[in-house]
């Protein structure tokens, strides 16, 4: 069976996925969606994103980092210095979730890696400091759509889109 690579994160329509370390917006069905995604499947993340979380491993999850630093520690996951190390030793599991951050995202969708993603398209323009720039989108068509409207749990409209490469 071949390694299913997925990428799951959520973008403004200015293409900010972060600020501060932090969402910039207040999602709960988003959250949920990928909380329900990603359980008891092996995860992927830069060392940024890691730390963004308070440095706490996903629960239930396969947590794997990836950072330049040599001596780098992360409680509860494992540790890697490259995209091509993280795919290396969960390739066993059938299937990896790229869960962030930018740099992660854009290498792992220009290298070929990922083969589906899971694109919240957040309705709005907000500030941030951590743009995702999607390398080659005309690679990939979108086939799913399931659209939210702005509510008590979810600050702004969003859409979550499925692509597949074409």
């Amino acid at each position: 069976m071949p390694l299913k690579i997925i990428a799951i994160y959520a973008v403004s329509e200015n293409g900010v996925i972060g600020k501060d370390n932090d969402l910039p917006w207040d999602l709960k069905t988003d959250m949920r969606h990928f909380m329900r995604s990603t359980k008891g499947k092996t995860v992927v993340m830069g060392r940024k994103s890691f730390e963004s979380i308070d440095c706490k491993p996903l629960p239930n999850r396969r947590n794997i980092i990836i950072t330049r630093q040599k001596d780098y520690q992360a409680l509860g996951a494992e540790v890697v210095h490259s995209l091509e190390e993280a795919i290396e030793i969960a390739k066993e599991d059938g299937e990896v979730w790229i869960t962030g951050g930018a740099g992660v995202y854009e290498e792992s969708i220009r290298k070929g890696f990922v083969n589906l993603i899971y694109e919240t398209l957040v309705h709005a323009e907000v500030d941030g400091d951590v743009i995702f720039n999607f390398p080659n989108r005309e690679e990939w068509k979108i086939v799913e759509v399931d659209a939210h409207q702005a509510d008590e749990k979810n600050e702004f409209a969003f859409t979550i889109r499925t692509l597949e490469k074409k």
